[in-house]
């Protein structure tokens, strides 16, 4: 064994020890969420406080970045080499958290979990007023945090959006937004106009509770979640949880009267689980086990939620199993009325229930918003004014409650600033992904019509998941797609999808 083999097999394992713990952190995390009493609030807070700080220091060990100076000295790897994504995201990780002191650490994990909490009761009485004091306190650590990390020229909000997808800032953002939303205002203008109105009240029929949670289990088991390493359970607002090898959590959440929530949110984060699942076992708490970004991250759960969970092929296969369940809703309802309920395209205020048409739009206000707080062009007193501003620029609504407004979302009371972008990004990752999976496996649409979900999810698996982040999340496109990152591919199925159903 040479010294570099040695250095390298010691930084694998330094960084495995790093992520096992941080992986004790996740499961307190998804508790907090799911089963924590309210009252325990403050003591989980301290808890994961306490965790935050020791994951930080593992990370922080002066002898990673020693070990990291020998490898990069001396190692002859390619740069498409396992080891060598290893060592250069190890760099990555480690010079963003040796700019961070303990102290901010600590208090950004302390502050996020009780501002959940807060937002959880602000969010259930309309109440923006009362989670204000702590989106104050929280914008003021995300700014002290990017400061910290640093970042080049005038946005100080690339420094958060690099932790969710590295490399990319906010003009290389913008730049894919602005042609994206200018189709998309387009198609809208065109639905709107068209003159046909699906009707949607089809949807809001009673489908009791139990019976959904049986329907969106086995449809997320059918697509490839494995429940045998992993489980569902209700959360105020829907996420997945991957803590590691064999266990993987989602989460939804029901109303008996609207029947796309549960079922298509559960389709969404059984997408984020199956990535989870597919990630190799044996590289765990490196890049190699690790998703690319997040914006790939949201590639497969909106692929599985919309460019199967709302297609034609997809109900050819489940309407006779859902009326069987549904017998009340959905006995007199014929598949093709169901379908274009579905697929409805209309201005609403919530984003997780967004139609695939209108969805980036909700994605593009809020990126615009959390810039303007990390700026300061923004005030946090002044967000809600400004989103249902905004909103009406958008969508020609606005929010009557703080609840449909800009507390619908659980991402600023937890610290995520820089995560919304990556939803618009995956969408049009999904697009490219899915035509390249076609090239390869002909006609999905025909295997999803008989249940056959398993060659989409394998070649997922070979493509995407198992490369962990080989390579960087641009570079992934290019090397499965053959093509750079573009809004052309969705615009098209989007097109294509929607000029069908609204008779353009």
């Amino acid at each position: 064994m040479n010294a570099s083999t040695k250095a390298y097999e010691e930084l694998v394992t330094r960084l495995k020890r790093t992520a096992l713990l941080g992986s004790c952190s996740a499961v307190l995390e998804w508790d907090e969420q799911t089963y924590l009493p309210r009252e325990g609030a403050e003591h989980r807070a301290n808890q994961l406080a306490l965790l935050a700080g020791m994951v930080h220091e593992q990370a922080t060990n002066p002898e990673i970045g020693n070990l990291l100076v020998e490898l990069e000295a001396n190692t002859s790897l390619g740069e498409a080499s396992p080891e060598m994504a290893n060592i250069r995201e190890a760099r990555h990780e480690y010079d963003r958290a040796t700019k961070l002191p303990r102290r901010l650490v600590e208090e950004l994990s302390r502050v996020a979990t009780l501002s959940q909490h807060a937002w959880v009761q602000a969010r259930k009485n309309n109440q923006f007023q009362d989670f204000l004091p702590w989106l104050e306190q929280m914008i003021d650590l995300k700014r002290e945090q990017a400061s910290a990390i640093g970042y080049q020229g005038n946005h100080a909000y690339d420094a958060l959006l690099d932790e969710y997808e590295p490399g990319a800032t906010s003009e290389m953002i913008e730049q894919a937004f602005i042609p994206l939303r200018n189709e998309l205002v387009s198609l809208v203008s065109a639905i709107k106009n068209s003159g046909v109105t699906p009707d949607i009240s089809l949807l809001t029929r009673k489908y009791p509770v139990e019976k959904q949670r049986e329907f969106s289990i086995s449809a997320a088991e059918a697509i490839g979640f494995d429940f045998a390493a992993g489980r569902l359970d209700i959360a105020a607002h829907p996420f997945c949880s991957g803590f590691g090898p064999g266990d993987c959590r989602l989460t939804t959440r029901y109303d008996e009267h609207h029947f796309p929530g549960a079922f298509f949110g559960t389709l969404h984060e059984a997408g984020h689980g199956i990535y989870e699942q597919g990630l190799c076992k044996e590289h765990f708490g490196t890049a190699m086990g690790s998703s690319t970004s997040l914006g790939i991250h949201e590639s497969q759960s909106r692929m599985w939620e919309n460019l199967v969970g709302r297609s034609r092929a997809f109900w050819d296969h489940f309407y006779q199993p859902a009326q069987k369940l549904f017998p009340e809703a959905l006995a007199s309802v014929n598949q093709e009325d169901f379908y274009r309920a579905i697929n409805d395209v209309r201005p609403t205020f919530i984003r997780v229930e967004a139609d695939e048409v209108t969805y980036n739009l909700h994605i593009m206000l809020r990126f615009e918003l959390e810039k303007s707080l990390i700026s300061g062009d923004l005030k946090p007193a002044d967000l809600e004014t400004a989103w249902n501003e905004k909103f009406v620029e958008y969508f020609g609504i606005a929010p009557e409650t703080s609840a449909n407004g800009c507390l619908q979302d659980v991402h600023w009371s937890a610290g995520l600033i820089g995560y919304f972008p990556t939803y618009a990004l995956g969408n049009m990752y999904a697009a490219q992904f899915f035509n390249a999976a076609e090239k390869e496996l002909g006609d999905i649409s025909k295997l999803i019509t008989n249940g056959d979900f398993a060659p989409l999810k394998e070649w997922l698996n070979q493509n995407i998941h198992r490369r962990g982040k080989l390579y960087r999340a641009n570079r992934l496109v290019e090397v499965v797609t053959g093509e750079a990152l573009s809004h052309g591919p969705l615009i098209d199925q989007l097109q294509n999808k929607y000029h069908e159903l609204y008779n353009l």
